[in-house]
């Protein structure tokens, strides 16, 4: 058995230490937030935290957050969040969703990078396109995700 923090709850799952995380997350625990695209973390659909920081589920093994605390999209946009309710209000002024199935993952990107700076800082254009890099978006809304990333920033001086 294997017990992991996510969304601050424990969990004690029977699976291979290999297991990605993101397969614990979608076929045993039933949380489909998280999307699987490319399984060798070069799109970042796949985005979740771990103690904070944005990293790539598809091609993390269990094994390897033990003693971490695992946040998904479910708890970073159910209105608790500070930051995911200002990027979640954000992407929905900025009408950043095409298709939508990148989503998840952009605006967990988005939140890692709002979350690790210091209170009422702005991100540099620089800053947002480094956080972003390696989240793909073949719906190409680019402009409207780094839109609404400095517009989640500048909701939250």
């Amino acid at each position: 058995m294997i017990s992991l923090n996510i969304n601050g709850r424990e969990h004690e799952i029977d699976v291979d230490p290999e297991t990605p995380i993101l397969w614990v997350l979608r076929d045993t625990l039933g949380m489909s937030g998280t999307k699987f695209g490319c399984g060798a973390a070069l799109c970042g659909a796949c985005t979740v935290h771990l103690d904070g920081e944005a990293i790539r589920s598809c091609s993390t093994p269990v094994s390897a957050v033990e003693s971490g605390r695992i946040t998904t999209i479910e708890k970073t946009t159910d209105g608790t969040h500070r930051v995911g309710a200002a990027v979640q209000a954000a992407w929905v002024r900025h009408d950043v969703a095409q298709c939508g199935y990148c989503q998840s993952g952009q605006i967990m990107s988005a939140t890692a990078l709002l979350a690790s700076l210091s209170p009422g800082a702005q991100p540099t254009a620089e800053e947002i396109d480094s956080a972003m890099a390696g989240n793909i978006c073949r719906c190409g809304t680019y402009a409207r995700i780094r839109a609404a990333i400095a517009d989640a920033a500048s909701t939250l001086v």
